[in-house]
This record gives structure tokens, C-alpha cells and sequence, in this order.
């Protein structure tokens, strides 16, 4: 009877110490912790839940600090939805004090989520990294020392993700070295570094991409070209100089001949070695508008021009970035300019024009092709001398669509405006009137305004 006894008042004492017995998960790395202080965890976590959902971030802070601060591993939602509060109230806040409290909490939340969540598969420490670096840029962008940290984790997290790494994340890559170098922190070296690493993870992620989400990586892709040409460390000598003694090691490397080829068309190299070598290479392994457009240029400076209009033609079908197209039409049509092929020349240019309509070159070259053919119009002097007021009206356009065209076109606009009809040989004409509209005929096909000669 005694033994029962005992028994029965062992159990009572063991469940009055699980009831009092209470450890936060934090103190005891569980997910809720223990006793109170997990039913206390449930409790701040439903609240919290709530007020976040309804976008009442205010009250649903109250909850989400205690948390944050008592079970650490309740959830992974804890940080993403703390992030994107804390960066809520940065957006919001002016002080300086106050934002310093925003900025650190943030940087907490991303160094305990990399402590507690750090080994999930979906997103490791490396995205974390990532994510954290790219905040450090955006609220301390001026700061020295967090750009050199922040440089630090992003490099790290691309180095360890590779093609997994997020295209923001890229991005910010990228346009951080472009900056650092601008500041003088980097050499030419590590930017052409660096865009081979971005250019290379975007156009993995482009290859297998599909829909709307391909559509979104070759538009990351632009921008991460756009950055590196504008840098200022895109120059053909630092191009060649890194990638020139890679070039035997890589002859066969489909992936590195067209990275190199396209980062020396983007420079503006399409006229060095190695640029004639990459696209050789290319073409005969994976014929391509770039390589194609690389055995234009090549042929072209042997002076073997029937070669390089075939090339060019290549290029110009497989090429599927219009602004590209149209650069390549007026390039075929300067050859047939040079040939006299004057009609040749207006078509071409056009295609340029209807794919690129801000194309002043375009518009140039139709000029030319108009004043050239001059003396082969009309039947009397002054019928030969109406066709340059149609090409100077294509000087005067191609300078509207491009101010960078507006040197080229005020000088062409000065020779040719010198050979329009005086005013004696208006006067004399039937039914011309200076201002008056004019209609020049044959493939011409212009209606232009009479002008006298200055």
C-alpha cells in the first residue's frame, strides 16, 4: 500500500515539473521551445501571422520581435516576412537614427536566418548571402567599408550558387563592379572578370529557360551587356590582352569562342585578330550571325568583297536582335554604295529603317545614294540639280531621328546644299516656285520642297 502511494506521488511530482519547466527555443535549439515559453511561441506566432497577412505591419511587429528573439526556429516565414517589413519601414523613414536601427535589424534577420536556416536546400546560406549583400548596397551605397563586405558576400554567394544564383543578384553584380571601377577600387582586369562570370550564369540560365521567364533573362542579359560597354574598361586592348593567350587553350569551346566573339562585338573590337579568329573558330563549329558577321569584317579588310557581302547576307538571317539586323543592312548597304548599285542602296536602307527607325546612317546613306545619282536624273541641268534637295532632306532626317548623326548631316547638308538651283534658274522654270512642293520621279520617288542655292 505504501509502494501504490509512492508511486502515485512520484507522477504527480515528474508532471508538476514538466508543467513549471519552461526554455525558450532559442535556449534549447527546438522549433517552439518548451513548456510556457513554446505555448508562449505558438501564441506570438499566430498573432503575428495575422496582423501580417491584413499588412499591419505595426502590430504585427509586436509579435514577430518576440519571435524572432525566443524561437528562432519556428519557421523560415519568420525572415522573409521580417525582411520585407524591415524593408518596408527603411522606405518610409527619414532619420537618420532611426534608420541606422532599421538597417541593423535587417542585417540581423539575414545573419540569423543564415544560422538556423542556412542547410535548407530551396535557399542555402549562399542565397542568403546573395539577398543580404544586395541590401548592404542598396541602404549603405555610399559607405566604403560595406561595399567592400557587401562585394565580398555577393562574390562568394555567386561563386558557391553558380547558374542558381538569382538574377537580381547578378545584376547588382555586375553593376557594382562597374561602379567600384568608375570609384577606382577595381582594375579593367576584374570588370572583364566579372562580365565573363555574369554573361556566362545569365545565358545558362537563358538556354534553358522558357516563356516569359526567357524573355525576362535576355532582358538581364542587355543590361549586363549595356554596363560593360559603357564602363570604360571595355577597351580592345584589355579584351585581347585576357583573352588573346586563352585562345589555343580554347579553339574547340563552342561556350568560350562565343562569349569572347560577342564581349568583342559589344566593345567595339570587330576589327582585331582576335575578334577575326573567334569567328573563324565559331563559324566552323556553330555557324552564327556573330561568327558570320566576323568573316564579313575579315574578308573585307583583304579587299575580297564578294566573300563579305556573303558573310554579311548570313549574318543579317541569322541575326535576331533588330537593332543588330539594321546595324548589318547599312553595313550591306555602304558595300553597294561603293559599288554604285544606287537603288540597291535606298532598299537596303529601308529594312534598316523598318527595323531601327531611329537609324541615321540609314537616312545618310540614302542621301548619298540620291546625290550621287544626280547627273543620271532628269533630262537638263536643272532637273539633275532638284535630286540634291531630296538628299539633303534625308540629311536633315537623319540627324532628327539621331542627334549622333548631327556632325555627319550639317556637313553633308553644306556640300550638297551648294549644288541646288539659284534663283534665276527657278524663275525660268514653268510652274516652280521657291517653297513650293516638288515631285522627283523614277525609283527616286520623292516629294520634296523647291529651295534656292544660298
Amino acid at each position: 500500500m505504501l509502494n501504490k502511494f509512492l508511486k502515485l506521488l512520484l507522477i504527480e511530482l515528474i508532471i508538476s515539473i514538466g508543467i513549471t519547466y519552461a526554455q525558450t527555443g532559442r535556449e534549447d535549439g527546438s522549433r517552439y521551445g518548451h513548456g510556457k515559453d513554446s505555448i508562449r511561441c505558438l501564441k506570438n506566432l499566430s498573432l503575428y501571422n495575422e496582423y501580417y497577412k491584413q499588412k499591419n505591419f505595426p502590430d504585427a511587429l509586436v509579435y514577430w520581435e518576440q519571435v524572432f528573439d525566443e524561437c528562432p526556429k519556428a519557421t523560415s516565414n519568420i525572415y522573409s516576412h521580417g525582411e520585407k517589413m524591415y524593408k518596408a519601414l527603411l522606405a518610409k523613414e527619414k532619420g537618420s537614427v532611426k534608420r541606422e536601427e532599421y538597417y541593423n535589424k535587417l542585417m540581423s534577420i539575414y545573419d540569423q536566418r543564415i544560422k538556423y536556416f542556412g542547410n535548407s536546400k530551396k535557399y542555402p546560406a549562399s542565397y542568403i548571402m546573395g539577398k543580404k549583400g544586395m541590401a548592404m548596397l542598396t541602404y549603405k551605397k555610399d559607405d566604403k567599408e560595406v561595399i567592400h563586405e557587401a562585394s565580398e558576400l555577393i562574390n562568394k554567394a555567386i561563386k558557391e550558387r553558380g547558374v542558381k544564383t538569382q538574377a537580381a543578384v547578378i545584376i547588382t553584380f555586375m553593376t557594382n563592379t562597374v561602379t567600384r571601377y568608375k570609384d577606382g577600387d577595381i582594375d579593367e582586369m576584374m570588370v572583364v572578370d566579372n562580365y565573363n562570370t555574369a554573361s556566362s550564369i545569365i545565358t545558362q540560365k537563358i538556354a534553358v529557360a522558357k516563356g516569359n521567364k526567357k524573355i525576362e533573362y535576355e532582358g538581364f542579359k542587355k543590361r549586363i551587356d549595356k554596363l560593360f560597354a559603357n564602363s570604360g574598361a571595355a577597351s580592345c586592348e584589355n579584351i585581347s590582352k585576357i583573352f588573346g593567350p586563352q585562345l589555343d587553350e580554347h579553339a574547340k569551346d563552342l561556350e568560350w569562342l562565343k562569349r569572347t566573339n560577342h564581349l568583342l562585338v559589344r566593345g567595339g573590337c570587330d576589327e582585331t585578330q582576335l575578334f577575326f579568329n573567334t569567328s573563324e573558330l565559331l563559324y566552323k563549329i556553330e555557324p552564327s550571325s556573330s561568327s558570320a558577321y566576323g568573316l564579313f569584317k575579315m574578308n573585307l579588310e583583304t579587299n575580297n568583297i564578294e566573300k563579305a557581302k556573303q558573310y554579311l547576307k548570313e549574318a543579317i538571317e541569322m541575326e535576331e536582335d533588330p537593332g543588330a539586323k539594321a546595324k548589318f543592312y547599312t553595313k550591306l548597304a555602304l558595300l553597294s554604295l561603293s559599288e554604285k548599285k544606287y537603288q540597291e542602296v535606298k532598299s537596303i536602307s529601308l529594312k534598316a529603317i523598318k527595323l531601327k527607325p531611329d537609324c541615321g546612317t540609314a537616312y545618310i546613306l540614302i542621301g548619298k545614294a540620291y546625290a550621287a545619282s544626280a547627273n543620271t536624273y532628269g533630262k537638263n541641268a536643272f532637273e539633275h540639280s532638284t535630286v540634291y534637295w531630296a538628299a539633303v532632306d534625308k540629311f536633315v532626317k537623319a540627324k532628327r531621328v539621331d542627334p549622333t548623326k548631327g556632325e555627319e548631316a550639317n556637313n553633308l547638308i553644306n556640300i550638297y546644299s551648294a549644288h541646288f538651283p539659284n534663283k534665276e534658274e527657278i524663275f525660268f522654270q514653268k510652274e516652280v516656285a521657291i517653297s513650293a512642293p516638288y515631285k522627283i520621279g523614277g525609283w527616286i520617288n520623292e516629294t520634296t520642297k523647291v529651295r534656292e542655292r544660298k
